[in-house]
């Protein structure tokens, strides 16, 4: 039997719960990121899709000071669609992302190892197989000027086939299906440009790294990696 369809204000409401427990989710994340020394005051941004829907973090708001009233959200050509305050001003970069990947998050960070390495080298050496979660060796879009879309574009490149790269004396860019796991790729590539950075400094030694055979078979075995639902 079919079930019911619910009339357009229940529609409405389930649609305003749902951005309200995400914007919640995103808010958290945000902060976490200050926490976790990923972003220093208002630098960084994180979004999350849902349906046609992006929030954002807002422009020069400290993320403590974020509150259920402040919701900020955007429909993909980047018009705004939810609360009075002004997006991220990296708002490109993200809506770069959700309209060519199948990504519900995004999240931005300037974290100090991994923008370190943005400013050393094309791509960061495979010093671990880890870089096999984010698709492959890590790559470095080249510099453009913050907020343009010029950097989009140069982003899009270096994601190609990735769910993260560097961006060049900038910071990171990491996307997932889910906030968890978006910031989870962005915790784990800065962790890895810090291991090589602190590898590469020793004297005298040089830091041994993997081949793209040994890491195409650490991809495979991430794939039944976890517990099965």
């Amino acid at each position: 039997m079919a079930e019911p369809r619910r009339n357009t204000a229940d529609g409405r409401q389930d649609a305003e719960q749902d951005a309200a427990r995400l914007w919640d989710d995103l808010v958290g994340t945000a902060r976490r990121s200050v926490t976790d020394g990923l972003v220093v005051g208002t630098s960084g941004n994180v979004s999350a899709r849902i349906g046609d829907l992006v929030l954002v973090t807002p422009s020069g708001v400290p993320y403590d000071r974020l509150t259920p009233g402040d919701i900020t959200g955007v429909d993909l050509t980047g018009r705004q669609v939810l609360g009075t305050l002004v997006p991220t001003s990296e708002l490109p970069m993200h809506l770069a992302v959700y309209r060519t990947t199948d990504a519900r998050a995004v999240v931005h960070t300037h974290a100090v190892h991994a923008t370190a390495v943005s400013t050393l080298v094309p791509e960061l050496p495979l010093i671990h197989y880890m870089a096999a979660a984010l698709g492959g060796p890590v790559r470095v879009a080249p510099y453009a000027t913050y907020g343009t879309a010029e950097l989009a574009e140069h982003m899009l490149r270096a994601l190609t086939g990735r769910s993260g790269c560097l961006l060049q004396n900038h910071g990171t860019i990491t996307h997932g299906a889910t906030l968890g796991q978006a910031y989870d790729r962005t915790a784990q590539l800065e962790w890895m440009c810090r291991l090589w950075l602190t590898a590469s400094s020793v004297p005298g030694l040089t830091p041994s790294l993997l081949t793209e055979a040994q890491l195409a078979e650490v991809g495979e075995r991430l794939k039944g990696y976890g517990q099965r639902r």
